[in-house]
């Protein structure tokens, strides 16, 4: 299929729309200075993403806020530093600081004007509720963890996602998964058959920042720098069709 045969796009956020990386780092780096932790933000993400898919996995019912505080506590224990309430409660309280990707909004209203948007996010409600002011479309639909009560890669949460956009009438091959995390995303994603776009972001914080390693092999439909190359790929399909 093309890109623009698609009816709705379902999306990850963070990671994906949101610089999570930056705003965890924010967080984590001033706390592990603090502690004398001599660890890269490269080695500190990783040990965020081992801490946050554990989390997530032990206490799937657990809004986002608690979960980041959870993490925060299993990344310092992790350093063999003692646990750090302040810090904890700061990480958990920052998703809403975390900033979005520059292309993130002027690339969403565009896709806006072909396709149904829906945000498939590993998140609460709240929390998401504040990002979404940075990101300046209104979603069709938004899929959280606080909803489902589970955790991607759980597949109950692409499950909830295909039920909404048979609501807004796309059969699951008219619906388009556009990711960052090949872990929390792609691989799920693939299981059910479902078409996807890895936003593959350059990154100095290795390949998969703070995202688990899958572990397995995953083959996404299509591989793009940003969200705004993606946009332009549909721009050429629909200009060589006429569309």
């Amino acid at each position: 299929m093309k890109l623009r045969d698609f009816r709705v796009l379902t999306f990850d956020c963070y990671g994906t729309l949101i610089d999570w990386e930056t705003g965890i780092l924010s967080v984590l780096r001033p706390w592990a200075n603090g502690e004398g932790i001599a660890a890269d933000d490269s080695t500190l993400l990783a040990a965020f993403a081992d801490a946050e898919s554990t989390a997530q996995a032990a206490r799937p019912g657990a809004l986002y806020p608690e979960i980041l505080r959870d993490a925060h506590a299993r990344i310092a224990a992790s350093f063999g530093a003692p646990p750090d309430p302040a810090a904890a409660q700061a990480l958990g309280a920052s998703v809403g600081d975390w900033p979005a990707f520059l292309d993130s909004p002027e690339a969403l209203t565009q896709l806006k004007r072909w396709h149904k948007l829906v945000i498939v996010s590993n998140v609460n409600r709240d929390s998401f509720a504040k990002s979404q002011k940075k990101l300046g479309v209104e979603f069709d639909a938004i899929v959280t963890a606080e909803e489902v009560g589970a955790y991607k890669p759980d597949l109950r949460m692409f499950h909830r996602a295909l039920e909404v956009a048979a609501s807004l009438g796309a059969a699951p091959e008219l619906v388009l998964h556009v990711a960052q995390s090949l872990f929390h995303d792609h691989v799920p994603a693939k299981r059910l058959g479902l078409a996807s776009v890895w936003i593959r972001r350059p990154s100095p914080r290795g390949e998969f920042g703070a995202a688990r390693d899958p572990g397995v092999t995953v083959t996404p439909d299509w591989t793009v720098g940003s969200l705004a190359e993606l946009v332009e790929l549909e721009q050429k399909e629909r200009i060589a069709a006429g569309a």
